[in-house]
């Protein structure tokens, strides 16, 4: 049924996160930062795996190449495939780690990697520490090493996105309750033009977002309990609640990419820590794939 939320995996993450589907495998992959772990879950047999690393992993990319995935870590980004771990062929450190670390991150239409920092909240044993969200930079990794900086002053870095004609790029700062759109020019990777698309919005904070194939954006609200569709124009189209307090990311999956995955944090509620799903009307886009240069 439409809109109807059911938990698909009850994965009792600390906090789940940067979920990314895998065509070629039909399967979802995803992270639970506080434990070091990567999750695969396999929608044709229904089953989970899961890898477990040396330190937080925030995000799960797709490459050119479908055995390998890019994992955005802590302090580092680097190749990796199951088949071959814990093998991880590191692509690029973070200066600054481990004060600060990589958060949120999505492959743009070039191919280039685009991603976010934050000040450093999980311990060496992924204790939660408390920290003044401050410093939060916003990078491109293209794929031959080189490494920009386009916005500085950022609190927590969330949502990376790009509309369906790939002029506009949406990216987020959740201390800010803020998303803020830009132009973004697909031939030289370059954003301009920065303004608020949505802020202020009263449930909960802006995490991860997944755009759809009509160019809305789809936000989860953490600490709000819900999803929101948000429309190119800025307006909120439709609230969709979730039987958890803090969501934290989405994807698109499965056939027609019309199931809209949602990762969730630990909180109060029976199923936190969970995997949700919902059957959308409105499918979502492919994926951006790392464009590997060599392999």
């Amino acid at each position: 049924m439409l809109d109807e939320v059911r938990c698909a995996v009850p994965a009792g993450d600390i906090c789940g996160e940067g979920a990314i589907w895998h065509p070629r495998q039909n399967a979802l992959y995803w992270t639970d930062i506080n434990r070091f772990l990567v999750h695969r879950f396999d929608a044709s047999n229904q089953s989970t795996s899961t890898w477990h690393f040396d330190e937080a992993v925030t995000a799960v990319n797709l490459t050119t190449d479908e055995d390998l995935l890019l994992l955005v870590l802590g302090s580092k980004v680097g190749l990796w495939s199951p088949r071959t771990h814990p093998d991880l062929r590191t692509i690029h450190s973070l200066d600054g780690a481990p004060e600060m670390r990589y958060n949120d991150a999505r492959i743009d239409p070039r191919g280039s990697l685009w991603v976010g920092t934050m000040r450093n909240n999980v311990g060496p044993r992924g204790e939660n520490l408390k920290v003044d969200f401050t410093g939060g930079v916003l990078y491109r990794i293209d794929p031959d090493g080189t490494v920009s900086e386009w916005k500085r002053g950022l609190g927590i870095s969330n949502t990376v996105a790009w509309s369906p004609d790939h002029r506009t790029f949406y990216f987020g700062d959740s201390t800010a309750n803020a998303i803020y759109s830009c132009d973004y020019d697909e031939r030289t990777g370059v954003i301009s033009g920065e303004k608020p698309f949505i802020a202020g919005f009263p449930q909960g904070i802006p995490d991860g977002s997944a755009i759809d194939a009509q160019g809305y954006l789809w936000n989860a609200r953490y600490g709000g309990g819900c999803l929101i569709r948000v429309a190119p124009d800025g307006h909120v189209d439709r609230i969709v609640s979730v039987p958890t307090l803090n969501p934290t990311t989405c994807t698109f999956g499965g056939p027609g990419l019309r199931t809209l995955y949602i990762t969730s944090a630990r909180s109060a509620d029976r199923l936190s820590g969970s995997v949700f799903a919902m059957e959308v009307a409105v499918g979502g886009l492919p994926d951006g794939r790392f464009q590997l240069l060599s392999t």
